[in-house]
């Protein structure tokens, strides 16, 4: 009986054979290294090693920021609830491989009278109920499928911390960008002020026309609806950063101008292999969806042999619940069947071939993805190249409206030359102002979206060989 029975199981742990096909990485289809030229720093020939958005994002207060968003930001709650899902849905598929064991016990009363009287039934059995046995792979294709778009989900999960982080520090460096906008507008703002209280007393004393106060008040306007549209986008970065981080946001973590905040910004080792690419999450989440697409061939390919199920049941079945387990009462049953569509006027060759249509569009995805971010890393390299020149040219632009400003103002005062070339002087000089600090804000984010279009932050990477299948 013991031996009938271990037949049974050994059936039904029948190993499978795989009918998907082999799966192999696909070549990268970019260049193995970057672009070189004016545009491209020498050095982008060497290889970037891994790193944390600490080493990048030194400034403490912009760490605390990104600490506090990565535990309470609701994308990732929402990402997180997708990878919990996603393993939920493989470890359904992957149960598929091993038997249902099903147990019930019953007892059954029944009145009569003479020969037929008052009769008792008791049973307890325990069995496997149409267990398929997984032969040609089906079963275990699709739980490589199920497996593989849990890694997809956790890549994607992964992308979408590593957006975030860029995002906030993004958000942060705008503020500082605007704080310094504020200030130069306010600084500018109450120049004008002087001015206009000047210019009106020489019109007054009958030294200056009209004109110079009306000139001179078209700067202090200028100014003072500068100070309000500056003073709306603060509080509109700060609601920004409130919304990334998922709570209120603590004035002392915002820096105090772009000159500060940027300084606090590391420059990423120079160069890197565009292999690199690879640890990117979505680009590792495209090539597992390759992977559960090629899995799928498996499935439909399986689908055109035979189903093959087992049945097998143990129990007593007796009279008297005191003789239930007496080895009289014992019972069981085996059996197996198989089953195999005729005629399906060739649906399952068709559904191989919209698996492999499927796996070819993946491949193509797969290839896209790494094509666009290859593109991306180029484009910030390119402006990186070239961004130190660009950056001192601004600076000298600065001081030299600054000191014509300066100079302008001392003839104009010494009656040389007419208030509207002091005017004009005063408007370059803001103006260079503000170009000076909007180029810091360009420089500091190139920093930012290369480490984001690299997605080699340690915390974020996927090993080669993926993460790790969920406990059962």
């Amino acid at each position: 009986m013991i031996r009938k029975l271990t037949a049974v199981a050994t059936m039904a742990s029948l190993t499978a054979c795989s009918l998907a096909p082999k799966y192999e990485r696909p070549a990268a289809p970019v260049p193995q290294s970057w672009p070189v030229g004016d545009a491209y720093l020498r050095t982008s020939e060497a290889a970037l090693p891994t790193v944390r958005y600490q080493d990048i994002f030194r400034d403490p207060r912009l760490q605390a920021l990104i600490v506090q968003a990565l535990a309470n930001n609701r994308d990732l709650r929402v990402a997180a609830a997708n990878i919990a899902a996603a393993r939920g849905q493989f470890r359904i598929q992957r149960a598929e491989l091993l038997p249902e064991v099903d147990a019930n016990a019953g007892a059954t009363f029944r009145g009569g009278q003479g020969a037929t009287g008052a009769k008792s039934s008791f049973d307890a059995n325990v069995g496997i109920n149409a267990f398929e046995v997984d032969l040609f792979g089906r079963i275990r294709s699709e739980s490589d499928r199920a497996l593989n778009s849990y890694f997809a989900t956790e890549a994607a999960a992964r992308a979408t911390r590593l957006t975030l982080i860029g995002d906030i520090a993004d958000a942060w460096l705008t503020y500082a960008s605007d704080k310094s906008l504020l200030k130069i507008a306010q600084d500018t703002a109450a120049s004008a002020q002087i001015s206009v209280e000047l210019t009106q007393k020489r019109l007054n004393g009958g030294i200056a026309p009209r004109t110079d106060l009306r000139q001179a008040q078209l700067t202090l306007d200028t100014a003072k609806a500068d100070v309000a549209q500056q003073t709306t986008s603060l509080a509109q970065d700060v609601n920004a950063l409130q919304l990334l981080i998922g709570a209120p946001v603590d004035p002392a973590s915002l820096p105090n101008s772009i000159d500060e905040a940027g300084a606090t910004l590391a420059e990423l080792p120079a160069g890197l292999d565009s292999s690199i690419l690879l640890r990117r999450p979505d680009v590792v989440e495209a090539e597992y969806q390759l992977r559960a697409a090629n899995a799928e061939i498996g499935a439909a390919r399986a689908a055109l042999f035979p189903k093959i199920s087992l049945t097998g049941l143990a129990g007593f079945v007796s009279n008297a619940l005191g003789s239930l387990f007496t080895g009289g009462a014992f019972n069981w049953q085996a059996g197996g069947a198989a089953s195999y569509s005729i005629f399906r006027a060739g649906a399952g060759k068709a559904n191989v071939d919209v698996t492999k249509a499927q796996r070819d569009a993946a491949l193509a995805t797969y290839e896209k993805t790494i094509q666009t971010a290859f593109r991306e890393v180029a484009d910030a390299l390119a402006r990186r190249g070239t961004m130190t020149a660009q950056l001192a040219a601004t600076r000298d632009l600065r001081d030299a409206a600054a000191d014509n400003y300066k100079l302008t103002d001392m003839r104009y005062r010494g009656g040389i030359d007419s208030y509207l070339d002091s005017l004009i002087a005063q408007r370059s000089y803001y103006s260079a102002q503000q170009t000076l600090i909007n180029t810091q804000l360009i420089r500091a984010s190139n920093l930012v979206t290369l480490y984001r279009a690299l997605g080699g932050d340690s915390l974020v990477e996927a090993t080669k060989d993926g993460p790790k299948a969920p406990a059962g």
